[in-house]
């Protein structure tokens, strides 16, 4: 079976991109930072299971993650999404929740006040 250097190349690139190191990044997906240096090493297959987990856990685009193609972080909306997404993800999840929670916040307080000028 031929081992998929790019996918491991990609898989390095997207740890780096979030500023984890093997270990943290392994924490963070629940499996050994000796697996994550084979993976990045092509030295095992990244699985479709194992691509879903990462996509899920870290916001990435399963399709450039597979292919390399489209952007790496799936489906942002302006040039600050991907920062923003890479900056949360190195969060602890008590954290994350926090932030979730303050965005909810915030939105609430926007939309009041759109509503607000609208009435003026």
């Amino acid at each position: 079976m031929k081992m998929n250097m790019e996918l491991g190349k990609r898989l390095a690139e997207l740890r780096s991109a979030l500023g984890f190191t093997q270990e943290e990044f392994a924490g963070r997906i629940r499996v050994s930072k000796g697996y994550i240096t084979s993976l990045e090493k092509s030295r095992r297959e990244l699985n479709p299971r194992l691509v879903k987990l990462i996509s899920d856990a870290f916001g990435v685009s399963e399709r450039w993650l597979n292919t390399g193609s489209g952007r790496m972080f799936a489906d942002p909306r302006d040039v600050n999404l991907d920062e923003v997404i890479a900056l949360y993800n190195q969060l602890h999840p008590k954290l994350q929740k926090l932030v979730i929670e303050q965005l909810k916040t915030l939105l609430e307080m926007s939309r009041a006040n759109e509503n607000d000028e609208a009435n003026d």
